[in-house]
């Protein structure tokens, strides 16, 4: 099936600075090559332990790397939903129809501000809290309803990680695939350096090698060179 991506606006979601470019890099990268619209939402950022030589990244440093990501990608928008320690890896202490109006309609690149024709979240499945708040969040901010009256995006999809495949239940294959070509694997791992804070050599689940990787074994199972898996929710052509 080919996609027009450059009549497509980007709506991603992504619980902390990192994930969108992890998730889907390569897509952001074509999209907006193409010529679409591309909106990040972060839900939260704080001061957070790492493996880092100092043990630490600080909140502040970590939006001065947005910041750069941003202007790498050429975004037309990006926020940031709930700053602070008070909500960082914490997400799961919030109502979700807190979370969800947030995507929905409070925020300034919200559904209903934005309206998206796309909108790409992290998978349910994750080990990691706070991505699976932002996962069920998305799922009731885009509850169907009457498109007259609420927007609804054509696609709806959730993106993978290779930390994701950590996790008791069975990893579900990706049911659709995005081919990329070698400049979006390299402005994604480009991308990924500039989270310095958060890059790391292999064997990591954020180095070079593993995005590398992980984009091969997809781009393998597409029969192209490489392509990003994503698992469809919403689909309307």
């Amino acid at each position: 099936m080919m996609f027009d991506w450059s009549q497509q606006r980007l709506l991603v979601i992504a619980p902390h600075p990192d994930d969108e470019v992890l998730g889907c890099g390569g897509l952001l990268h074509k999209a907006k090559s193409a010529g679409a619209e591309v909106y990040v939402q972060f839900l939260t950022v704080g001061d957070t332990a790492d493996v880092s030589d100092k043990g630490f990244s600080t909140a502040s440093e970590r939006v001065g790397e947005i910041k750069e990501v941003a202007d790498h990608y050429r975004w037309d928008d990006w926020h940031i939903a709930f700053p602070g320690d008070d909500y960082h890896l914490r997400l799961d202490t919030l109502p979700r129809f807190e979370v969800a109006n947030i995507i929905e309609r409070q925020s300034p690149i919200s559904v209903t501000s934005v309206r998206p024709t796309a909108v790409l979240a992290p998978h349910r499945l994750s080990y990691n809290q706070d991505h699976q708040v932002a996962a069920e969040a998305v799922h009731t901010a885009l509850r169907p309803s009457d498109a007259r009256r609420r927007h609804h995006p054509c696609l709806v999809l959730s993106y993978e990680e290779a930390a994701d495949q950590w996790r008791q239940e069975p990893a579900p294959a990706p049911n659709m695939l995005v081919e990329l070509d070698e400049a979006a694997i390299e402005a994604k791992i480009a991308a990924m350096r500039l989270y310095g804070s958060q890059f790391h050599d292999h064997p990591h689940t954020r180095s070079e090698l593993t995005l590398q990787s992980l984009a091969v074994l997809r781009g393998m199972q597409g029969g192209v060179a490489f392509a990003e898996g994503y698992h469809a929710t919403r689909m309307l052509a």
